[in-house]
């Protein structure tokens, strides 16, 4: 399909370029340095309405350097990993660390923290796949979405795969790379009935092209999500409970991690500053990442800062037990880092699940929502509202399909009134949830 990638071989070169840096910086005066180093390759196949429509080859690669002179910290990067542009990014990052002011905080993490443990946690598994063959699989999963009753036409379905290799070094010594794949297929469709024109869309995504859905189920997916939103009324106003589907409940985790991430407290800027031990949900749910998990999205032994990721229970009983922390937000904190540079890595809850029929029951009256527009999030004070699209629900039943209505509240409510999760759980990307269903938000229909 493209040119063929050697992740052995690329590896070991960038391995051998970051050493090469890391050298360099060294002989240049620096008193500490890192490197990050990586190179992608896939492919992208879009096609609509029965014809291709683009052929994506893509090859990407960048090396990262950040020096250290003191306290003072210069970074520079480049597209480009040969060794004469490494020569030009070590030098231009000495030269912006010797212009920077100093800041006590920068500086690498402590050398005892560097990761130990580099397992294969086996997320590297390439798709030998042509590209007539990617082709026919786009085609195929169209194919089946257009072939229900009620489909109008396609906007199209696309597949992606691709590799990589990523690479971190820094001058204690520390040297840690890993290969990891990614595929994916997605089908959106349109529908239309005398009430105008629907469409949604599904999707699979997978370490594995083992793992991802057959390209006929993921069309005919799509066009059942597509076909039952025709007909869709805007709601009544009032204040109701809301239950999320799993795709957007991992969203409201997104906002959670977002607030308790070291760069947004150290900056005063979330609302959730000063806040450890408190309880932020009810005391059955709780939440951790799992980095060491083998085969799963976010996998990986070490952070961006080269520390040993671990298990971290971020949401203890409800109670909020621990920050999302790098180095360098830790120092700024006076704690200590949480192996969380780059983010969190497989976050997974533990809480009693409700199958979906019963969190309808549960909320009686109110919206199931299945899409959300717009950025309506204050990360600073937590409000929260979205345009929003889904389902009514009275006496416990999805009764027809409802749009144009807004939800406001506020994102600590809403944790605190978290009254269920569901047993529909989401395992596409890196957090792992069922449907949410919250007390009571405000919804603004006709």
């Amino acid at each position: 399909m493209t040119q063929a990638f050697d992740a052995a071989a690329q590896q070991a070169l960038l391995e051998t370029r970051a050493e090469a840096a890391l050298e360099l910086a060294g002989r240049l005066g620096a008193d500490a340095c890192e490197v990050g180093a990586s190179v992608d390759q896939g492919v992208g196949i879009s096609v609509r309405e029965g014809e291709v429509e683009t052929v994506e080859l893509s090859r990407d690669q960048g090396i990262a350097v950040t020096v250290y002179v003191g306290s003072r910290k210069g970074s520079a990067s480049s597209s480009d990993a040969g060794e004469a542009s490494i020569r030009a990014v070590v030098e231009k990052a000495m030269a912006i660390a010797r212009h920077t002011g100093e800041d006590p905080a920068s500086g690498l993490a402590d050398a005892e923290l560097m990761a130990r443990e580099l397992p294969d946690l086996d997320v590297h598994h390439p798709w030998d796949l042509t590209t007539e063959q990617a082709i026919e699989l786009a085609l195929a999963c169209e194919a089946a979405g257009r072939g229900m009753a009620g489909i109008r036409s396609s906007d199209g379905a696309s597949l992606s795969s691709g590799e990589g290799v990523r690479v971190y070094a820094n001058s204690h010594g520390f040297l840690g790379s890993q290969r990891g794949s990614r595929h994916s297929l997605s089908c959106m469709l349109i529908a239309e009935d005398g009430g105008g024109m629907q469409r949604d869309y599904d999707y699979t995504s997978a370490r594995h092209p083992r793992d991802l859905t057959a390209p006929e189920t993921v069309g005919e997916s799509a066009a059942r999500r597509t076909l039952r939103r025709l007909g869709a009324r805007r709601p009544a106003t009032g204040r109701l409970p809301v239950l999320f589907d799993p795709t957007l409940a991992g969203g409201l985790v997104g906002h959670l991690m977002s607030a308790i991430a070291g760069g947004a407290l150290y900056r005063q800027a979330s609302f959730l500053c000063d806040r450890l031990g408190e309880p932020l949900f009810p005391e059955w749910f709780s939440l951790g990442e799992r980095p060491m998990e083998r085969g799963a999205m976010a996998s990986s032994p070490f952070d961006n800062d080269g520390v040993q990721t671990r298990d971290n229970v971020f949401i203890e009983a409800g109670r909020l037990a621990s920050y999302m922390l790098s180095a360098y937000s830790a120092r700024r904190l006076g704690l200590q880092t949480t192996g969380n540079a780059g983010g969190a890595r497989n976050l997974r809850i533990t809480a009693p699940l409700a199958s979906r029929e019963a969190l309808l029951a549960r909320m009686g009256r109110g919206v199931l929502v299945t899409e959300l527009m717009g950025q309506g999030v204050n990360g600073v004070t937590g409000d929260y509202s979205r345009g929003a699209a889904g389902f009514w629900v009275e006496d416990g039943e999805i009764r027809h399909p409802v749009e144009e209505f807004t939800i406001a509240g506020n994102l600590e409510g809403m944790f605190k009134g978290l009254a269920g999760v569901g047993d529909d759980i989401d395992t596409r990307g890196s957090i792992h949830t069922g449907s949410w269903l919250v007390d009571e938000l405000m919804v603004a229909g006709g």
